[in-house]
């Protein structure tokens, strides 16, 4: 296998929730796909007729409660993740049959909800969420006349079919898995944050005060997830009804300050706060998804307010997770099609660790126990979203696991490393292998566990 060159910033991307997989993914593959057939030569495009556009796998399962069906037609009308408001999103859903310009230069088409296909739940394709888009020919022509084949494989990632390999940067210190990455910290005298630092600038050739400052953006919209959900009450979008608890939660925590409550209470608030705004298709920080957005946020706001750290140590500490994240994502999955909301949440809640463990001074040790001790009580967690939306146990869930972070971080920091027997890459090798045994209906189809039994609210 490969070393890890992914860039911090294919992580943790910014963009309007409630799903990194079926609404940043979608968006992306739709703006690259509109942009491609621009390209296209006039002769070409002056025989299209239209625009489909095919959702398989939990793409079509849930992708209405997703808001996939918009995040394509945004997508396809121009607009990125980065550029794309969600009240421009709202008006998409709020009118889905309107037909929409679409300009492509030598020809003039109309698009509305109807050019998204809900295609088949089981197929052939090599990634679970897998999208066709195509360009139609005349009226009765068989063949397209341009088509991409897209894979969204969770955390706002995508990739199609025969896409050319852009080359990067050689990372300066090369690593596959955690048994590599703490070999080339013990060879080289660096701490953690230091090596993701050195890596990140050889890979992208970026520099240090840019990656700085890219840090300093997704830490701020983190903490802006959460205040807005903190200001914020009323019912989340969607059929549900589902009130939010953020800010009564928060209430109910400075009420209980003197108690062992109050922290548990706020981390949990802070965590129901992000990820409500997820659920609202507000724009939040993957992390590594938007299902798992509350969590980092949730904690980076704990270890500023009550544990009194730094910014720098903030940054350092995300660093730290950002290294878990490349872990899981080159060696098994972040998405929750593909292996269950352990890879969402369980990467999440591993990653929130090893950023309180690092950013408090501990070596890469205590950081890798933390990591594998919340991933490891994650294992075999099911994606079962109710009724398709980030809401139902999605929301709840993100407050859970950031209590399993922190709690996973105390017993690694009380507990002598030589006393562990499980490693995070063994960790990450079991949740791949659950996930492949995970049967469909589990894997944010919508088809088991809470959303079957929990059919109607």
């Amino acid at each position: 296998m490969s070393a890890i060159d992914l860039s911090i910033f294919d992580l943790f991307k910014i963009g309007p929730g409630p799903s990194s997989s079926h609404t940043i993914g979608p968006m992306r593959a739709a703006y690259d796909f509109i942009q491609a057939a621009r390209a296209l030569p006039a002769a070409t495009l002056s025989s299209v007729s239209g625009v489909q556009v095919h959702l398989f796998g939990s793409l079509s399962a849930t992708g209405k409660g997703h808001g996939t069906v918009r995040a394509v037609l945004a997508g396809l009308l121009g607009r990125s993740p980065e550029s794309c408001s969600p009240e421009f999103l709202d008006e998409l859903g709020s009118d889905p049959l309107v037909e929409r310009p679409l300009d492509l230069g030598a020809v003039r088409l109309n698009i509305n909800a109807d050019t998204v296909v809900f295609d088949a739940i089981e197929h052939d394709y090599p990634c679970n969420n897998t999208m066709i888009i195509r360009l139609t020919g005349p009226d009765g022509a068989a063949a397209p006349v341009f088509e991409r084949e897209y894979a969204s494989p969770g955390g706002g990632f995508i990739q199609f079919k025969g896409q050319p390999i852009v080359p990067r940067g050689v990372p300066t210190y090369p690593y596959e898995n955690m048994l590599g990455l703490k070999r080339q910290l013990k060879e080289n005298g660096l701490h953690l944050h230091r090596l993701i630092l050195e890596n990140e600038m050889a890979v992208t050739g970026a520099g240090e005060l840019e990656i700085m400052d890219g840090l300093d953006t997704i830490l701020r919209v983190m903490d802006e997830a959460v205040n807005a959900g903190l200001a914020a009450e009323g019912v989340l979008p969607g059929p549900i009804g589902l009130h939010r608890k953020a800010n009564h939660l928060f209430e109910r925590s400075e009420i209980k300050r003197q108690t062992h409550e109050n922290i548990i209470g706020q981390m949990c608030a802070f965590a129901f706060a992000a990820a409500e705004e997820n659920a609202a298709g507000h724009i939040i920080v993957t992390a590594p998804t938007c299902g798992s957005a509350g969590i980092i946020p949730a904690i980076a706001k704990i270890m500023r307010t009550r544990l009194g750290l730094s910014e720098q140590s903030v940054r350092e500490g995300l660093l730290a997770a950002a290294a878990v994240g490349f872990l899981a994502k080159h060696n098994a999955t972040i998405a929750g099609a593909e292996g269950g909301c352990q890879a969402e949440i369980g990467v999440a809640s591993a990653m929130a660790a090893a950023m309180l463990s690092h950013a408090t001074g501990y070596d890469a040790d205590v950081t890798e126990n933390a990591a594998e001790t919340a991933l490891e009580q994650h294992l075999g967690m099911t994606c079962d979203p109710v009724g398709g939306y980030v809401q139902i146990p999605c929301i709840e869930r993100n407050a859970m696991s950031v209590v399993k972070a922190y709690t996973a971080f105390i017993i690694a920091t009380d507990v002598l490393p030589a006393r562990y027997k499980v490693g995070l890459d063994q960790a990450i090798e079991t949740m791949m292998a659950t996930g492949k045994d995970m049967n469909c209906k589990y894997k944010e189809t919508a088809q088991g566990g809470l959303a079957a039994i929990v059919a109607n609210c």
